[in-house]
């Protein structure tokens, strides 16, 4: 399989060129990415959906992170990644449902596979109010391990340091399905601030206050 392309940019994110995945990575070129975060209402609280990593990720295998994102490959625009939604959780929506709450610049450093990587990204970010319960989602094997939910407030606090863990529910792959099946599975985990993809706590946090306001 031919590896992704990424149109790239110089630090003003004015267009340079295309490049591979590895490329990009490499000698940490500018490019494009997508987040969406989902939310609905439980017991009328506000809850945050997100999904954990798979562990066969090439970075931060097995973190928690957004409900979905992805690059944009080359000639992609950002109504085009909206297809994320799909891929990973199995959710159709047209992308004048998603509701935009910014864009941020993100660089990270770090070794994958014994070799160094160099991540720099402008992501826009959206939500979407989707009352899908979690076990109507279909994951994508090979990218999300599973989907979980929190009270907004109470992810709030444990992004604030004055709570250090809370009891999160959602659902998980089956891990000895039957061959061939696919299956959700209900799962109960603690989760901790230092389980999530590192990005600033700020971020995480303003997400969240955005986030209780939608719904």
């Amino acid at each position: 399989m031919a590896e992704e392309r990424f149109d790239i940019y110089d630090e003003a994110m004015n267009p340079i060129g295309t490049a591979t995945r590895s490329e990009t990575h490499k000698h940490g070129y500018w490019h494009r990415s997508f987040h969406c975060w989902l939310t609905r209402r439980v017991e009328g609280r506000p809850v945050v959906v997100f999904q954990r990593r798979q562990l066969c990720k090439d970075t931060n295998p097995g973190s928690f992170d957004i409900t979905a994102a992805g690059h944009l490959t080359a000639g992609e625009t950002i109504r085009d990644a909206a297809r994320e939604l799909e891929e990973e959780l199995g959710i159709r929506a047209d992308f004048d449902q998603l509701i935009p709450l910014g864009q941020i610049r993100e660089e990270a450093e770090g070794i994958v596979g014994g070799a160094a990587f160099i991540d720099r990204e402008v992501s826009d970010v959206f939500a979407l109010v989707c009352e899908l319960p979690l076990s109507e989602f279909r994951l994508q094997p090979e990218e999300v391990a599973g989907i979980y939910e929190a009270d907004i407030a109470d992810m709030i606090r444990l992004l604030e340091g004055s709570a250090d863990k809370l009891t999160v529910h959602g659902m998980k792959l089956d891990e000895e399905p039957v061959p061939g099946a696919y299956r959700l599975v209900p799962d109960t985990c603690v989760i901790r601030t230092d389980q999530f993809v590192p990005r600033e706590a700020s971020y995480y946090i303003e997400i969240m206050k955005q986030l209780a306001q939608l719904t």
